[in-house]
């Protein structure tokens, strides 16, 4: 088991050297991005484990690759996004091996530009509005499967996960926007930009798997991978100056690796690790055509989680440290065409904040378990 272990991890690690290939967008981590889609806990038959997961994050800093564009805030005309995301997750266990779980999702966004009311200075308004989306975002629902039995494998184990999510979420919301026609004197209602919009249109396809291995009664380490597959190449919509455009429905993947530490007061622990997640500029199944911000981000991830009883609780902080926009279909085509490096920006976070509490029916729990790590903290 522990070298199986090893090799799940140099896995994680070649995901991470390879993210130039695979990329995110301003920034378009939606709440499906990292969470685990089966729940990821420990369930035994009958069981039940219903949790609830916040996650925010406020994006500002414009990047074109990974050089970040520092003029944008200097001058004002930088595009804030503020995301929330409320997921609720119900999860039970058929087996001592095998569990499915449905996940309710629902977001609130609020976007801030000069760009797209007007125009940027010197050649625009410079007059900054916001727009606004919020509601049911898309239901993800599936099922995991523990490779070794719990019972006897209660040091390591190894889950593998299958699920889909449903186009739920509104991917044709719209708002209003200032400053339009060729006067600059009209309020439009159309199509939200692509990074605020509650679902993506797609039906996704989602592979998870998840890992621990007992290194000490104190000390164990977890790790996850995850890629969702969306076969829906694009869909049409209009964009904020009321004329039509199309939108890349994409994939997403995430990866993450950490330790939790047991500390002397009963019920506290401690995390750390580091994650990956983002939205690839090429999908493994159907075409890339369709306006998307690929890029992504790598975050160190500290964390803390207290349990009592059948209840726990879980804060992580991931901070990033390295982000990039890479160029997209289009960048990539005309960059063919003109001889000339073509990339376009996305903004990105500094931080998210994650939060979020489980409760487990049918299992007394007096201290930190490996479901206090492994659950699905977003």
């Amino acid at each position: 088991m522990k070298s199986t272990f090893t090799i799940y991890i140099v896995l994680i690690c070649l995901l991470a050297a390879a993210n130039e290939a695979f990329s995110q967008g301003c920034i378009a981590v939606r709440s499906g991005a990292g969470v685990n889609v089966g729940g990821g806990a420990v369930l035994g038959k009958g069981q039940w484990n219903a949790a609830t997961n916040f996650r925010y994050f406020h994006s500002y800093k414009h990047f074109r690759g990974k050089h970040e564009e520092t003029e944008r805030v200097e001058n004002g005309t930088e595009v804030i996004n503020d995301s929330y995301f409320f997921d609720f997750l119900i999860a039970y266990g058929i087996s001592d091996r095998l569990s499915v779980n449905f996940v309710l999702p629902f977001v609130n966004h609020a976007r801030s530009s000069m760009y797209e009311h007007g125009g940027n200075p010197p050649n625009g308004l410079g007059d900054r509005h916001s727009t606004y989306s919020s509601g049911l975002a898309d239901i993800r629902f599936g099922a995991s499967y523990w490779l070794l039995d719990p019972a006897t494998h209660a040091g390591s184990n190894i889950s593998l996960g299958l699920g889909m999510k449903l186009p739920s979420g509104n991917y044709r919301a719209k708002g209003k926007f200032y400053n339009q026609g060729p006067n600059r004197d009209q309020v439009i209602t159309s199509g939200l930009d692509q990074s605020i919009q509650p679902g993506d249109g797609g039906v996704g396809i989602t592979f998870e798997s998840q890992a621990y291995h007992n290194i000490s009664e104190k000390l164990v380490v977890s790790a996850l991978l995850y890629y969702m597959v969306n076969p829906r190449e694009k869909y049409s919509t209009t964009n904020f100056r009321g004329s039509a455009s199309e939108l890349s429905v994409s994939d997403q993947y995430a990866a993450r690796l950490g330790a939790l530490y047991v500390t002397p007061v009963q019920g506290l622990g401690l995390y750390g690790g580091a994650r990956l997640e983002g939205v690839p500029s090429s999908d493994l199944i159907g075409g890339d055509e369709g306006f998307r911000r690929p890029g992504y981000i790598v975050s160190l991830e500290p964390g803390v989680n207290y349990g009592i009883g059948n209840l726990a609780f879980s804060l992580t902080v991931p901070i990033a440290v390295d982000r990039a926009r890479v160029q997209n279909f289009s960048d990539k085509q005309r960059t063919k065409e003109t001889g000339e490096l073509v990339n376009g920006d996305a903004a990105f976070a500094d931080y998210l904040i994650n939060f979020g509490f489980t409760y487990r029916f049918g299992m007394a729990r007096h201290t930190v378990d490996v479901n206090d790590f492994t659950g699905s903290q977003n």
